[in-house]
C-alpha cells in the first residue's frame, strides 16, 4: 500500500491489515536477516527503496532456497516470532487470510 500523493509507502503498520501484504513481507523478512532494526516501519520510504531492501532480502533468502525449513534454527526461530506476532495482530484487527485484496493489486 502506497501514498498515492507522494509515492511513498505508508508503514507497515500503517498497511493494510498491519502489513499482511506483499511489501510487508518484505519487511519482516529484512528483519529476520537483521537487514533493518525491528522498530524500523519503513514509513516514508521512497518506492526505489522499497525495491532495493527487496533485492537484498532476496539475496539472503537465496542460500536457504528462499524456504523457512531451510532456515538455520536461530532465524528460523527469529522468523517465527515476527510472523507469528505479525499474524496475531492482523487477525485481531480482522484479517482472515485469503479474504482480503490490496487494493493496489486489482
Amino acid at each position: 500500500m502506497r501514498n498515492r500523493s507522494t509515492d511513498t509507502y505508508v508503514g507497515i503498520h500503517n498497511d493494510l491489515h498491519g502489513g499482511m501484504t506483499a511489501i510487508g513481507t518484505i519487511i519482516k523478512d529484512a528483519w529476520v536477516f537483521g537487514l533493518i532494526p525491528e522498530d524500523e516501519t519503513c514509513e516514508g520510504w521512497k518506492l526505489a527503496d522499497v525495491q532495493m531492501l527487496y533485492d537484498k532480502v532476496s539475496a539472503a533468502w537465496a542460500p536457504y532456497g528462499h524456504l523457512v525449513s531451510r532456515l538455520p534454527p536461530e532465524l528460523r526461530e527469529k522468523h517465527t516470532r515476527i510472523y507469528d506476532a505479525a499474524i496475531a495482530r492482523a487477525q485481531a484487527a480482522g484479517w482472515v487470510p485469503g479474504q482480503d485484496m490490496d487494493s493496489d493489486m486489482e
